[in-house]
């Protein structure tokens, strides 16, 4: 399968968040998938594209053709794919992909997700979706998602639609062997709520 991995691009992180990108690049391609990313060189993007490296895997990099500069895409490590804009990056991303992950990551990390939830709450996919959370990262991203419920503004459904991990072996497992996508409660690998 074709997992798409949205991650941070910033060399500025604890190490740990890198680690668990690797480790997740890794396991993506030791499982015989290829790794869907945004084609950058550096952050957690670049080093779950050495994870899938070391691993002997195969990538997928989408990119706008304005990041096409000297240092910024792994262009020699994968097939790249280039498109106008970051809207039609993201068209792509999600026309290649059978399944998604969220690392780590700032605003457009968190505009990628989002918008993929989006169109499965829509009826527009039915693919897999997990957020991995290293170091509790998406801990208050999953409390503003049940406050967004609480008041009222969301259905409960909409937790189900994605699964939050600890790890990137839960992020594997979630990928591979989903569970449903609507169910009564949230899907949340490794929290007890």
């Amino acid at each position: 399968m074709n997992i798409c991995v949205y991650a941070a691009s910033s060399t500025r992180l604890a190490h740990d968040y890198y680690r668990a990108a690797e480790e997740l690049g890794r396991l993506i391609a030791e499982g015989g998938h290829t790794l869907v990313f945004g084609g950058g060189a550096d952050g957690l993007m670049g080093a779950c594209a050495r994870g899938v490296q070391s691993a002997g895997g195969k990538m997928i990099g989408v990119a706008p053709r304005f990041f096409d500069e000297p240092g910024v895409l792994l262009k020699d490590a994968c097939e790249m794919v280039f498109t106008e804009t970051v809207s039609e990056r993201k068209m792509e991303m999600d026309r290649l992909a059978d399944a998604f992950i969220a690392l780590p990551g700032g605003i457009g990390t968190y505009e990628e997700f989002t918008e993929t939830l989006t169109l499965k709450q829509l009826g527009q996919h039915r693919k897999p979706m997990a957020m991995l959370s290293t170091m509790g990262y998406y801990e208050p991203f999953l409390a503003l998602m049940q406050h967004t419920v609480d008041a009222g503004f969301m259905s409960r459904d909409v937790l189900s639609l994605f699964t939050l991990c600890k790890t990137p072996e839960e992020a594997m497992a979630h990928m591979t062997d989903p569970v449903p996508s609507v169910s009564p409660e949230p899907s949340i690998r490794g929290y007890n709520r």
